[in-house]
């Protein structure tokens, strides 16, 4: 397979940062605050009834540090179901005329950017784990169709109204991650993607959940590195999706990886960004100047459905 690379990565937040203690007290979350702080939570960002996931996506790819016109595809991923449509199921109830349950995401997006030439692919049913299949299928795309030669990712959601701010013991933002997927150059080049999907736990609790998930991880992390010819002892950095901390440092034992290799800087500031946790860390790994050229990085992160993907890269610059 030819070689695929990650480039231009950014991030953008809801609209509002809110410490731990601000949203107990408003019933935003239902573990004990100081239970959440000392598992390395300490604010998380919320949008604004008015902010939609295509005003967090927009604001996201106007960081970017090239321009997008060139782009022949954009991917869409959003982890929870109901923010990859913007229709109106009250209007279609009423009506009985589906078209109401059609109103996309990714085409809303594609002409508030001005892409005119650019196809839209949206990706949900994944979860927390959207980010990185994006990846992977963006790089099977471009392994299929290599003129195509760039695809932008995109992934962007943000809970309702009125939801609980916690899942599985973890503090969640509301917030959107970006990147190019090419095969003309970039920082990172991927090594190897991989997904499991268990759907037996699909209705898991909380307790469940974190039960299935050392062993499920384990097993994806030994599954990706082998698909790339490699050992665990070739992994340089552990990119994570931002959770209890205390979880983080079992899993770093069990894969015997250094705990300072492992790169959830921003969980105290950000929280649990849904589908964006691994471009937010993996972009805060680079701006701390740590990366060095030649290491590899393997991306992790689990959501329910249940679903577990991983995506290795090697630093290039």
């Amino acid at each position: 397979m030819q070689d695929i690379f990650l480039s231009d990565l950014a991030y953008a937040l809801g609209d509002d940062a809110v410490t731990v203690h601000e949203s107990a007290k408003a019933g935003r979350l239902v573990s004990d605050p100081d239970a959440l702080v000392k598992a390395g939570f300490q604010t998380h960002h919320l949008c604004r009834p008015q902010t939609t996931v295509v005003d967090l996506a927009a604001r996201c790819l106007d960081r970017f540090q090239a321009p997008l016109c060139a782009a022949p595809i954009l991917i869409f991923a959003t982890a929870l179901t109901p923010n990859g449509n913007l229709g109106d199921p009250v209007t279609c109830e009423e009506t009985g005329d589906v078209r109401h349950l059609m109103d996309f995401p990714a085409s809303r997006l594609q002409v508030h950017l001005g892409l005119a030439d650019t196809a839209v692919v949206g990706l949900n049913q994944q979860a927390c784990t959207a980010t990185l299949g994006a990846i992977r299928v963006a790089r099977g795309l471009l392994a299929a169709e290599p003129d195509l030669g760039q695809i932008i990712c995109v992934s962007a959601d943000r809970f309702p109204e009125g939801a609980t701010y916690e899942q599985s013991y973890n503090v969640i933002s509301d917030g959107s991650a970006a990147f190019r997927v090419s095969n003309s150059g970039g920082p990172y080049r991927v090594l190897a993607c991989h997904q499991l999907t268990n759907g037996a736990l699909a209705a898991a609790t909380d307790d469940e959940t974190v039960g299935a998930y050392f062993s499920h991880t384990q097993r994806l992390v030994g599954e990706t590195v082998a698909r790339a010819g490699l050992s665990l002892a070739d992994v340089d950095w552990l990119v994570p999706q931002n959770m209890n901390r205390a979880a983080w440092l079992v899993m770093a034992r069990l894969l015997k990886l250094p705990e300072e290799r492992v790169a959830c800087a921003t969980l105290g500031d950000v929280g649990h960004v849904i589908a964006a946790d691994n471009i937010i860390n993996l972009h805060s790994l680079a701006a701390s100047g740590q990366l060095k050229p030649g290491e590899r990085v393997l991306m992790v992160m689990a959501g329910f459905g249940m679903n577990w993907q991983a995506v290795l890269l090697e630093v290039t610059s």
